[in-house]
C-alpha cells in the first residue's frame, strides 16, 4: 500500500501543492472580538429559518484562538499547503476607512505560525463574508463596490505579500450572486435580478481588477481566483431539455471565466438575463476592465447536475433532477458523485486557452459522519478522494498543467445555510466541547503523503 501511495504522489511532481482550505466565516469564530465589524453572514443567521438548526457562526469551529493546534494538525496530516481567506470586516470593520491593528495581527501571526511549520501559506481575499456596513450601502449590486474592494486588497497586499506570495482573489463568484443576491439562500438574503446582475458585474470587475493590484504590488505573486463549476446534463434529449441545460451551463461555468479570458459575457439567443448584462457592458465598454491575465484559475467542482426544463422557474427555465431521484451514488448533501465529470470539467477549463495552470482549490465531499470510540472511519470520503485524485492524474497526464490539490476541508465546520449539520472535514469537530478527532480520512492523506517508495 505505501508503495502504492507514493507511486501515485509522485505522479504529481514534486512540486505539486497538496493543501487544505478554511474560510474566515466558517472557521474562525471570535465574530465580535478584538475590534472586528459583523459580516453579513453574521446578521443573516440572526434571521429565524435562514440557517438549519438556527446556527450561528459566533463561534464556529473557534479557529481564532485554536489556530496554532490545527496547523500542526495540517502539518501532521503531511500537507504542505494551507488555503485559508481574511474576514474583510476584522481588517476594516467598517468595510473601508480605519484600519483595525489587531484584525491585521490575527493574519500575520497566521502566516508567520504556518511559515515556521513549512506550510505555504494561501490567501483568499473574499470567501462570503461581506462587512454587514457594506451592505447597508447595497453590498455587491452597489456602483460603489469596485472602489471597496480595491481598498480592501491594496491593505491585505500592503500587510502579508513581503510573506504571501500566493493568493486567490474570490471564492467562486457564481455561489455569493446566485445564492446572496438571486435566491436569497445566503446571506445577504437579496433577490431578484435587480440585484444580481448587478452583483455579477461587480463581481467580474473585481476579480480582474484584484489581479491587478495584487501584480502592482507584491513582486512574484501567483494569483488566481476560484470558480465553482459544475458539468450540466440535459433529463433527455428533448429539445426543451437540451436548451435548458445550455442556459443553466452558461450560468454555472461560463459567466465569469469568458469575460476574464477576453471574451465579454456569453451570448445565448433568447436569454434575457444574459441580455441585460451585454446592456451593461455597452453603456460602459468594460470589457478590457473585466480581463486578467491570472497566473492560475483554481477549479471546484463538487457536483455534476442534470437539468430538464421547467417553464415555471424564472429566466433558466430549469430545474435539477436529484442524484438520488436518478438513483445514482451521492453524498450527504445530495450531490452526485461523478469523477468522470470532475475530470472533463477540468479538461473543458483548460481547454479554453489562455489559462496558464489549473488548481483544484477545493475538492472534498459531506458524509454522515459518527464518531464511535474516538473514531471516525469515514470510508466513503477516502474512497471520494481516490477517485478524484486518480481523475485529476488523469488529467495531468493529458497535458493539463495541475499544480495542486486542496481538500475541503481541514475540520467540520459552519457550512452556510446548513449549520453544523453538514461535515466535510478531514477533522472531526464535537461543537460542543471543541474536541478535535483526526477522521480516517485524514489518516489516508497522511499514509498518502508521507509515503516514501
Amino acid at each position: 500500500m505505501h508503495q502504492q501511495h507514493a507511486l501515485l504522489k509522485q505522479s504529481f511532481g514534486k512540486d505539486f501543492l497538496w493543501g487544505v482550505a478554511i474560510s474566515a466565516a466558517q472557521n474562525e469564530g471570535a465574530w465580535n472580538i478584538d475590534g472586528r465589524g459583523p459580516s453579513i453572514w453574521d446578521q443573516f443567521s440572526k434571521r429565524q429559518g435562514k440557517i438549519k438548526g438556527n446556527a450561528k457562526p459566533n463561534t464556529a469551529c473557534d479557529f481564532y484562538y485554536r489556530y496554532k493546534d490545527d496547523l500542526m494538525l495540517v502539518k501532521a496530516m503531511g500537507f504542505n499547503c494551507f488555503r485559508f481567506s481574511i474576514s474583510w470586516s476584522r481588517i476594516l470593520p467598517e468595510g473601508t476607512g480605519k484600519i483595525n491593528k489587531e484584525g491585521v495581527a490575527f493574519y500575520d501571526r497566521i502566516i508567520d505560525e504556518c511559515l515556521q511549520l513549512g506550510l505555504v501559506p494561501f490567501i483568499t481575499l473574499y470567501h462570503w463574508d461581506l462587512p454587514a456596513a457594506l451592505q447597508k450601502e447595497g453590498g455587491w449590486a452597489s456602483h460603489q463596490m469596485l472602489k471597496w474592494f480595491t481598498r480592501f486588497v491594496q491593505v491585505c497586499t500592503d500587510a502579508y505579500g513581503d510573506r504571501v506570495k500566493n493568493w486567490i482573489v474570490l471564492n467562486e463568484p457564481m455561489g455569493f450572486t446566485s445564492l446572496g443576491y438571486m435566491l436569497g439562500k445566503h446571506a445577504p438574503g437579496k433577490t431578484g435580478l435587480s440585484n444580481f446582475l448587478p452583483a455579477v458585474h461587480n463581481a467580474v470587475l473585481c476579480q480582474a481588477e484584484g489581479g491587478r493590484i495584487i501584480r502592482a504590488n507584491i513582486s512574484r505573486a501567483n494569483i488566481g481566483t476560484s470558480f465553482s463549476c459544475s458539468e450540466v446534463m440535459p433529463y433527455t434529449q428533448k429539445e426543451e431539455d437540451i436548451k435548458a441545460a445550455r442556459r443553466a451551463d452558461i450560468l454555472l461555468n461560463r459567466l465569469f471565466i469568458e469575460p476574464l479570458l477576453g471574451r465579454g459575457y456569453p451570448q445565448e439567443p433568447g436569454f434575457t438575463l444574459l441580455d441585460k448584462l451585454h446592456l451593461y457592458n455597452k453603456a460602459w465598454k468594460y470589457t478590457e476592465q473585466m480581463q486578467f491575465n491570472f497566473d492560475f484559475i483554481g477549479i471546484q467542482n463538487y457536483f455534476s447536475t442534470t437539468v430538464k426544463y421547467n417553464p415555471l422557474i424564472p429566466f433558466v427555465q430549469a430545474s435539477e433532477v436529484k442524484a438520488y431521484t436518478r438513483k445514482v451514488p451521492h453524498t450527504a448533501m445530495g450531490w452526485e458523485i461523478n469523477p468522470e465529470s470532475f475530470y472533463r470539467m477540468i479538461k473543458r477549463f483548460w481547454l479554453y486557452g489562455g489559462v496558464k495552470q489549473i488548481i483544484i482549490s477545493e475538492s472534498g465531499a459531506a458524509f454522515k459522519d459518527r464518531l464511535m470510540q474516538g473514531e471516525v472511519n469515514d470510508i466513503d470520503r477516502i474512497q471520494y478522494f481516490q477517485q478524484y485524485l486518480t481523475a485529476a492524474l488523469r488529467a495531468k497526464k493529458e497535458g493539463v498543467n495541475i499544480g495542486g490539490y486542496l481538500a475541503w476541508t481541514l475540520t467540520d465546520n459552519f457550512e452556510w445555510a446548513e449549520g453544523y449539520q453538514a461535515r466535510f472535514g478531514l477533522v472531526h469537530v464535537d461543537f460542543a466541547t471543541q474536541l478535535r478527532t483526526i477522521k480516517q480520512s485524514g489518516y489516508w492523506f497522511r499514509d498518502f503523503l508521507t509515503a516514501k517508495s
